[in-house]
């Protein structure tokens, strides 16, 4: 599945690389940003821009283009699974800051209600899928696709905050790789136990692992939010991207979508 998904978003990547080339005459993004910002908007360059965003959504697995994730996530060892929840997804993450601030920054008419819909799809998606969840890392993986949509909200405000955007995502970057290897790392020690990925064999885990249980719940609750730890932090930094330095309706309204399903996540890591 991962293959087979893995070489059709490739592919739509590079149409819409080509449609591109096509316009500007260059691959080099400042060339593309400079044609994309002096030339009038045509269909062929929005679909261009669209089919771009799509081909590294499914990096980052954004939705619709994450049901690779939980199969994939599931079905592979654990140490091969935290590296594509954390090093796949920060590279794809900083492919897509420097395509959308580079080339695509004359087009905010088209990249920003894209990444506003796309943000506001994988968050709520994400969370409302992790809520039904029996197996630990299946939680984990619309966890993280919860966390995607997250950090595409910044990528909405580009146009009108995008050093705020870039340090928003960055930090959340930062913060989530080293929750989720941690998180990582712990179910793959109380898999060698329990010799079960099933959320139920985690009952009692406290009183032959407390260590484990401890770690665990701190990178849960980093995860869900809660202060003082790191993913508070990570989402207050996102707060303020969609609000300072100029409020707008659009970047409000994806606030309060943030705040939701911050509510939502709650839930389930508790």
């Amino acid at each position: 599945k991962y293959y087979l998904m893995g070489v059709f978003a490739s592919a739509v990547l590079l149409y819409g690389m080509s449609l591109l080339y096509g316009f500007a005459g260059s691959t080099r993004l400042s060339e593309i940003g400079f044609a994309l910002g002096a030339g009038e908007t045509t269909p062929l360059v929005t679909l261009g821009i669209v089919l771009v965003v799509v081909g590294f959504a499914f990096k980052v697995s954004a939705v619709p283009f994450h049901t690779w994730a939980p199969d994939v996530y599931e079905g592979a060892p654990t140490p091969v699974t935290a590296f594509l929840a954390v090093a796949s997804k920060a590279a794809g993450f900083v492919a897509l800051i420097q395509v959308v601030l580079l080339a695509f920054g004359g087009r905010t008419d088209v990249i920003g209600p894209l990444m506003w819909v796309l943000a506001a799809l994988t968050m709520t998606v994400g969370n409302l899928i992790a809520l039904r969840q029996t197996n630990v890392v299946r939680l984990l993986a619309y966890s993280g696709v919860a966390q995607a949509g997250f950090m595409l909200a910044p990528l909405a405000v580009v146009s009108t905050n995008a050093d705020g955007a870039v340090k928003a995502i960055v930090t959340y970057l930062v913060i989530y790789a080293a929750m989720n290897l941690g998180a990582f790392a712990v179910v793959l020690a109380v898999a060698r136990k329990t010799r079960s990925g099933e959320i139920s064999s985690w009952g009692g885990l406290f009183e032959y692992a407390p260590g484990l249980t401890v770690l665990m719940s701190a990178f849960l609750f980093s995860l869900a939010g809660i202060p003082p730890l790191g993913g508070w932090l990570a989402k207050f930094v996102v707060f303020r991207a969609l609000l300072e330095p100029e409020i707008t309706a659009g970047g409000v309204a994806l606030a309060v979508v943030v705040g939701v399903n911050s509510v939502i996540a709650l839930y389930y890591y508790a």
